[in-house]
């Protein structure tokens, strides 16, 4: 079975893949057919902007204020749905797959303009809400913490979305969080973005 938890170097199965891939449509489907607000984000949303396809389950955002509805679109459409003892989000599951539906990122309610930024492209043939590439970075970047801090993980999605981010704007999104600065600082080491702020 696929491991599910972050940082895991268990590799995904083509089958798995596929099945995230299918869930990740269905569940897309079911929210635009039932008028719900919402974006792609995560993993899924950075490979649509050219990082790597990511390892694990693939998440959608919708606003706080549309969360109940959401779940009910979902089961309505007959995904099975599952609520997790987390009181943000809603899991969509398939076999050994699953896709979160959230609510709330980094204990922050999701607001309507961060859906309202994403942009609408072509994701494995359905065309849905995506997160712009700097809310992509800032949402990742906002999850580091003592529990969590893989740069690793993080690196390859900065370099492949380098070039559509505003990095001045991340910068000041992620100002109070000591990790995702310090991956800036990073970043500006290693030349994959130049330095920001004045000198």
């Amino acid at each position: 079975m696929r491991a599910a938890v972050a940082g895991s170097s268990t590799a995904v199965q083509p089958s798995e893949r596929d099945e995230i891939r299918d869930l990740l449509k269905r569940t897309a489907v079911a929210l635009k057919q039932g008028d719900v607000p919402f974006a792609l984000c995560g993993g899924y949303a950075a490979w649509m902007r050219g990082a790597p396809e990511p390892d694990h389950d693939a998440d959608f955002l919708v606003p706080e204020a549309e969360a109940d509805r959401a779940a009910k679109v979902l089961a309505d459409a007959g995904l099975q749905v599952q609520d997790p003892p987390e009181d943000w989000l809603t899991k969509v599951v398939s076999g050994g797959s699953f896709v979160d539906v959230l609510w709330r990122t980094c204990g922050r309610p999701v607001e309507t303009d961060l859906i309202e930024r994403a942009e609408v492209l072509p994701v494995l043939s359905v065309h849905m809400p995506v997160l712009t590439a700097t809310d992509i970075v800032v949402t990742k970047l906002m999850t580091l913490d003592e529990h969590y801090c893989d740069f690793a993980r993080m690196l390859p999605v900065a370099r492949a979305l380098r070039e559509q981010v505003d990095w001045a704007a991340v910068e000041e999104a992620v100002a109070d969080n000591d990790f995702a600065v310090v991956f800036l600082q990073l970043l500006d080491r290693l030349g994959v973005v130049p330095k920001v702020s004045a000198a």
